[in-house]
């Protein structure tokens, strides 16, 4: 099955750290696209882990599993004529090789925030699908030992983010406004859609 104008739909994966503004920036994308008359499914990986692991223990192995199913899922559902907005840290260069590999029309948005402005944001954060305070126990954990139930490798204190030369488009959200990061993005998707 293909879209209204003969084609697959097309996905695009906003990466970055927690708390770095991503998922923000997802959930505008989607509605300034929506009322533009173009529909975009949301895919959030925080809500699909758990749909792929009912009882996730957020081990590296597990972690890698669920990027490929997140990214086999949208795979799927662009074969089907969907839009696909993906919502997923995905620190691995790996990881949104693999997506791109699957979806013919790919593109990857990353979400650059400085580690000390993303641990701000982040401890605002309530819990959620994700735990709150990742980067406070990530560090306590690291100082002291102790253990937090639930608490995998924390990207940006556990392990690094990689960042993909190949990216389509690279947003600094370290210091910019919501509605400046959502229309630099979405003049990105503009004159990408034009052109995927």
């Amino acid at each position: 099955m293909t879209d209204r104008g003969g084609r697959r739909g097309w996905a695009v994966w906003i990466v970055g750290l927690p708390g770095s503004g991503k998922s923000t920036l997802a959930r505008g994308v989607r509605a300034a696209l929506a009322a533009r008359g173009v529909d975009a499914m949301l895919l959030q990986m925080d809500e699909r882990r758990k749909a792929y692991f009912p009882e996730p223990t957020y081990t590296a192995e597990e972690r890698e599993a669920a990027y490929a199913l997140f990214a086999e899922e949208a795979a799927g559902l662009t074969r089907e004529g969907r839009n696909i907005i993906m919502d997923g840290s995905a620190y691995r260069v790996s990881m949104r090789r693999y997506a791109r590999g699957l979806i013919p029309r790919f593109a990857e948005i990353f979400v650059h925030c400085d580690l000390e402005t993303a641990m701000a944001r982040e401890a605002g954060r309530p819990a959620g699908q994700v735990m709150a305070n990742l980067y406070r126990k990530a560090l306590e954990r690291r100082k002291t030992g102790r253990s937090f139930e639930g608490l995998g490798e924390v990207i940006g204190v556990d392990v690094p983010f990689e960042q993909d030369p190949e990216a389509e488009f690279v947003i600094d959200n370290t210091a910019l406004s919501r509605e400046k990061t959502l229309g630099k993005t979405l003049h990105f998707l503009d004159t990408w859609l034009a052109n995927a």
